[in-house]
């Protein structure tokens, strides 16, 4: 099968979060599968090229745009481990700028940027000679993609068999962008542009409905967000039109690349472990406090350590995370470490309860990739209260890790997480439904009571490494969701 995954991240090149790990992995894991992949994304100027091997190609795309035609250069790279190609779209006008999206409110021609983008993709392939079976796009970014195949693209050979997948990660971004602007940008006829078209949303051209309505296939990263989303606010407004599509709508568990999160070859680990040397934690977890100055050597190391690797935004549960934790803190009941950056408010408060209990509080805002590897491993607990979470990575690398969860059993966390049962033994962590700090420190006490307590402590920690959370299992059902839309091609 070829495939052409298009996607405003991916990792090692751009990331912001669980999206650029998802379209870095998936098309590793379909090469070992025997398919054909190729990457697509914006070369962004805070890209290091020598740093990634990027080559520039000798290929300059004129893509349509409007009533004119814009151009692009092309660059080229391989994914870490691994041969599959990535093409990277370069644009001075559109990409050579800081970040990603722009800070916070992001930046105002982001309608312009990823339509390019979209538009630039299907020119590539056409430059390339490749025939896509299916052009696989990723959130509101590349979600014209949809739109562009079945009112443009199809009509051209190279496209005349191809499919489109639509993958939706987040919900709350959905690309409101003006109507005139993006009809036009497009090539769409701006007579198509009406209430309740497939492109309009309040007035707006809404980026994911487009993708929702034009796609061959919906998939979503949990089977729980994708009811969630149907039924229930955490559709943001689109209820009605993932209803109108809903036996196309599939929710596909996200799963983790095992090569990059694995305990037993973790280069940023000072002791590898696995299931059967997971005592080997205790180790990785007093040289963490030491390490970051929690604790003198003469203090009790033993108390469990809770860890946090996170955005500080209200998704998250930032807001009742303080009140549910402060207890055990103020108690000496357990330790702290979190790695997060967003809410400027948030971020103070940590620091604050940082200073205030210095041997129980580690705090580091920003990103700091080894730093999170270490997290996971040195840690005992790992807290995900999320007000919603439609899949999660941080939550599996945990249970990759040995490290048992206590999460809010919304989205993806409630399909990852078993509840562990004293009874049987079964089950990976700890769960809480209500949106509230009683509900989540209830959970906390309730994971506390068994650390080190024998033979639960043993069993939970097997159980996490234990389970499946690798990407081929996801990488194979998404397969299996591109085969439904190919049976469907005239022969």
């Amino acid at each position: 099968m070829n495939i052409l995954l298009v996607a405003a991240e991916v990792s090692p090149y751009a990331k912001v979060g669980g999206l650029a790990d998802m379209t870095s992995a998936l098309p590793k894991a379909w090469q070992a599968d025997g398919h054909s992949v190729t990457v697509v994304l914006p070369k962004y100027g805070a890209i290091d090229a020598k740093a990634h091997g990027l080559e520039k190609t000798d290929l300059t795309l004129a893509v349509p745009f409007g009533a004119w035609n814009e151009y692009a250069s092309v660059w080229k790279a391989q994914l870490p481990g691994s041969s599959v190609p990535v093409y990277l779209i370069g644009s001075e006008d559109y990409f050579e700028r800081p970040g990603i999206y722009g800070y916070h409110e992001g930046y105002e021609d982001n309608d312009r940027r990823f339509i390019f983008l979209s538009k630039a993709a299907f020119e590539l392939a056409k430059a390339l000679g490749m025939r896509p079976d299916v052009i696989h796009a990723h959130d509101y970014h590349t979600a014209p993609c949809m739109p562009l195949l079945k009112v443009i693209y199809r009509h051209q050979p190279e496209f005349a068999g191809t499919r489109g997948v639509f993958t939706i990660h987040n919900m709350a971004y959905q690309g409101y962008y003006d109507p005139i602007r993006a009809m036009d940008f497009c090539g769409f006829p701006m007579e198509d542009f009406y209430p309740g078209a497939w492109y309009e949303q309040d007035g707006a051209f809404n980026c994911l409905k487009a993708g929702i309505m034009f796609a061959d296939k919906v998939t979503t990263v949990s089977p729980t967000y994708a009811q969630e989303i149907r039924w229930t606010p955490e559709g943001m407004g689109l209820q009605s039109a993932l209803q109108a599509r809903g036996a196309d709508l599939i929710g596909v568990l996200n799963g983790i690349d095992t090569d990059e999160w694995s305990p037993a070859n973790d280069p940023f680990l000072a002791l590898p472990y696995d299931v059967d040397s997971i005592e080997k934690k205790q180790v990785l977890k007093s040289i963490l406090l030491a390490e970051h100055g929690c604790y003198p050597h003469n203090v009790d190391n033993d108390l469990p350590l809770i860890g946090m690797v996170t955005r500080l935004t209200e998704q998250k549960g930032i807001s009742i995370f303080f009140n549910a934790i402060q207890a055990f803190i103020e108690r000496n009941a357990c330790r702290l470490v979190v790695l997060g950056s967003g809410d400027r408010a948030a971020e103070s408060r940590l620091r604050e309860l940082a200073a205030a209990y210095p041997s129980n509080v580690i705090v580091h805002t920003g990103y700091n990739n080894a730093l999170s590897h270490q997290i996971q491993a040195a840690s005992d607990f790992y807290l995900m209260p999320s007000k919603f979470e439609p899949c999660g990575l941080t939550q599996m690398y945990a249970m990759a890790y040995g490290t048992v969860p206590i999460v809010r059993a919304v989205g993806g966390l409630a399909d990852s997480v078993t509840a562990y049962d004293p009874v049987t033994f079964h089950g990976t962590g700890f769960r809480f439904s209500a949106y509230t700090a009683e509900a989540c420190a209830a959970a906390i006490a309730d994971a506390l009571r068994v650390y080190r307590r024998e033979p639960h402590w043993t069993h939970i920690r097997r159980n996490a490494m234990d389970t499946d959370m690798s990407i081929t299992r996801a990488a194979r059902r998404y397969v299996e969701v591109f085969g439904w839309t190919l049976e469907a091609r005239p022969r």
